[in-house]
């Protein structure tokens, strides 16, 4: 006992370090797959961000350029650009076009403003104020055509951006720096609208050195730079330019709002993307604990070898305990397999031999040219022959036949008239079956044809025993009276070969058959040794003597 705990007890020592260490390298897996997921999908959503926002860029640049020389005061006057705008397809809120204005030009453009059927064509500021003319000293940037024109956008031509500190400080920078800018977050179309970005393309004549006006484009927020879903693996925030700290946010419905980054709540990532000349940040927040989720993973691991080495020191140890209990029954075991082996032996060496007479009977009895009728009487009479000697040594459990037991009306015809005379014994198996095909074949054509004195053939059949003990021999006469050769059916084929040849040969000894003047009469002379063969008896005592456990 002592013995059997020492190996319990290291085996769940060896058990613990292996769940541990197993669980220690599934926490280390779980992260690192967790941390490669992530970083691939968001660089994936940063480079589709980044291509999302090039194209956007390239349709203003596109758009500027196809500008020629336009007149600043000319109604609709991205009528020429519309098809150009549309075919890109892109999912732009406005399409602006922006003059800058001289003072002496303001009356013509709100003729040109009115013309193109906006409904207020006054130069106003961007709040939606009128702006005398006469205290306009310098140019100035208004909104003079726009797609596409609805009932909400019709409202916004004829205003002045000058003073709006978003939009203004976009075209200032891109009236400088001569190519595209793109604004801050601010609402479009209208003050509680939803929040976007606008860029602006300068439109520069050729010989001049200052734009004449702008070609801009503004996109929501949400459409553009951020993607949060509930089956994405992360929320995406960008960095508010206008607030330190500040991060815009997008929910599922693509309502963006602006928040503060909480303390100590670092990104799990930031990337930048480039757009309207300037850097763009965006922030990462990934939606689940990869290392709270990792040390679940590994809790589970180690919970899981635990318990698989809590069963396997129980599992040892009840089969240690119970091992000397169960050894007897072992032993017991295998003396049952021993004896099945060698039943399902010997049963397989007796079918097989029960199936070679068979075939040999089906053939014999139905060779080419037979009665058809006649065989199949015979081929039944034969196979009910050998079923009931089956029968008989099953009962017996193959310890022998009574030979007087093989003259049943059940196998044999006419066995009523026939005379049984003869010691009581038991016979083989072997000898058994050779016994019954042979009484089976000498009834079979007993009763063919009347005698010459109209009476149907008496039978006799005796056997006797003589000789010393050792050396006993077993002599069997059959003999049917009022039969005489004209009126005995010939015996076939197979019943010649079964009378002269196979019953002989089987029994070890010798026949003969003839007729009298009064009677037909076959007589068998073998060796007892045969008839009765002990050894098959032994063997079969063996089988089915009881098995006993092996004493220790």
């Amino acid at each position: 006992m002592v013995r059997l705990g020492f190996i319990i007890g290291f085996i769940a020592l060896l058990g613990a370090l292996l769940s541990g260490l197993a669980a220690y390298r599934v926490h280390d897996q779980e992260l690192a797959l967790d941390r490669i997921a992530l970083a691939r999908a968001i660089d994936v959503h940063a480079s589709l961000v980044q291509d999302r926002l090039t194209e956007r860029e390239l349709l203003a640049r596109v758009a500027s350029g196809l500008f020629r020389a336009p007149s600043v005061i000319k109604p609709n006057t991205l009528e020429p650009l519309r098809s150009a705008i549309y075919a890109f397809k892109t999912d732009f809120v406005v399409a602006g076009w922006i003059a800058r204005l001289k003072p002496n030009e303001l009356a013509a453009a709100q003729a040109a403003i009115a013309a193109a059927g906006f409904p207020n064509p006054q130069i106003r500021s961007f709040d939606d104020r009128p702006i005398s003319p006469a205290d306009v000293t310098q140019p100035i940037d208004v909104l003079l055509d726009l797609e596409p024109r609805s009932n909400e956008t019709k409202t916004l031509p004829g205003r002045s951006y000058d003073q709006d500190p978003v939009r203004s400080a976009m075209l200032t920078r891109a009236r400088a720096e001569k190519r595209s800018v793109a604004s801050d977050p601010v609402p479009l179309i209208r003050g509680n609208g939803p929040i976007g970005i606008i860029v602006a393309a300068p439109v520069v004549p050729e010989g001049a050195t200052e734009p004449a006006g702008f070609v801009t484009f503004s996109y929501e927020l949400a459409s553009l730079m951020l993607a949060n879903d509930d089956m994405s693996l992360f929320a995406v925030a960008l960095r508010d330019p206008r607030k330190d700290g500040g991060e815009l946010i997008a929910n599922d419905q693509g309502v963006v709002s602006t928040r503060m980054a909480a303390d100590g709540l670092a990104p799990s990532a930031t990337r930048t993307v480039s757009f309207g000349g300037r850097d763009w940040q965006l922030s990462y927040y990934a939606k689940t604990n990869s290392v709270r989720r990792a040390e679940q993973t590994a809790i589970i691991v180690a919970a899981i070898g635990f318990a698989i080495t809590a069963m396997v020191c129980g599992l040892f140890g009840y089969v240690a305990y119970n091992n000397l209990r169960l050894s007897r029954e072992i032993q017991v075991r295998i003396g049952f397999e021993r004896r099945l082996t060698a039943v399902i032996d010997e049963l397989n060496h007796r079918v097989k031999n029960i199936l070679a007479v068979i075939q040999s009977i089906v053939t014999r009895t139905l060779r080419h040219g037979a009665d058809i009728d006649i065989a199949r009487e015979l081929l039944i009479g034969r196979i009910h022959a050998m079923s009931n000697v089956v029968s008989l040594l099953s009962e017996s459990q193959w310890q022998g036949v009574k030979l007087k037991g093989l003259f049943e009306a059940r196998a044999i015809p006419h066995a009523d008239r026939i005379a049984v005379t003869g010691p009581d014994i038991a016979v083989s198996a072997r000898a058994a079956q050779s016994l019954s095909l042979l009484f089976f074949e000498l009834a079979s054509h007993s009763d063919e044809g009347l005698s010459l004195v109209g009476k149907h053939p008496h039978i006799t059949a005796n056997w006797t025993v003589t000789g010393e003990e050792g050396d006993e021999v077993f002599h069997f006469r059959w003999e049917e009276f009022n039969t005489s050769e004209a009126t005995r059916r010939p015996d076939s084929d197979f019943g010649l070969i079964l009378l002269d040849r196979v019953a002989p040969e089987a029994l070890g000894g010798t026949a003969k058959r003839f007729f009298t003047d009064v009677s037909y009469v076959y007589e068998l002379t073998a060796p007892m040794e045969t008839v009765v063969d002990m050894t098959e008896r032994d063997r079969t005592d063996k089988i089915s003597a009881p098995v006993r456990p092996v004493r220790s």
